[in-house]
């Protein structure tokens, strides 16, 4: 197998996670990420800390680290360890947030497409009938 550059490392993992293939996801202050991902083409497991991509891919965002491992075990636990001292420092935001990787998606996206979100106008009509 082809050993892959630093960068093509970091655009797969960018890829996994925007796919939602990270084990586990927390979100730090200043807009930055740390990740466990298991690569499944590789079999390698990834620690991976990261800020928001507002490039889209065309530039790697700074600050960006990975941490590769044979095993997902040894992984698993780098990612505590980073998370232990994360939240020593006070950086933790929110564990395994759920706001998608890289990419940033509007907080409300979903809630004109999805029936069920209510938008509070047809409350008083639908009461009446």
């Amino acid at each position: 197998m082809q050993e892959r550059s630093e960068e093509q490392i970091i655009s797969r993992l960018f890829e996994l996670e925007n796919e939602g293939q990270a084990e586990r996801r927390t979100e730090l202050t200043g807009e930055r990420f740390l990740s466990l991902i298991q690569d499944p083409d590789s079999g390698r497991a990834y620690v991976f800390m990261h800020g928001s991509d507002e490039t889209e891919g065309a530039e790697v965002p700074p600050g960006t680290e990975f941490w590769d491992y044979p095993t997902p075990a040894e992984a698993g636990r780098a990612y505590d360890q980073l998370l232990a001292e994360s939240g020593t420092a006070g950086e933790v935001v929110e564990e395994d947030s759920e706001t998608g990787g890289a990419e940033v998606r509007d907080r409300y996206s979903a809630s004109d497409e999805d029936p069920l979100v209510s938008d509070g106008e047809n409350e008083e009509t639908d009461a009446s009938t």
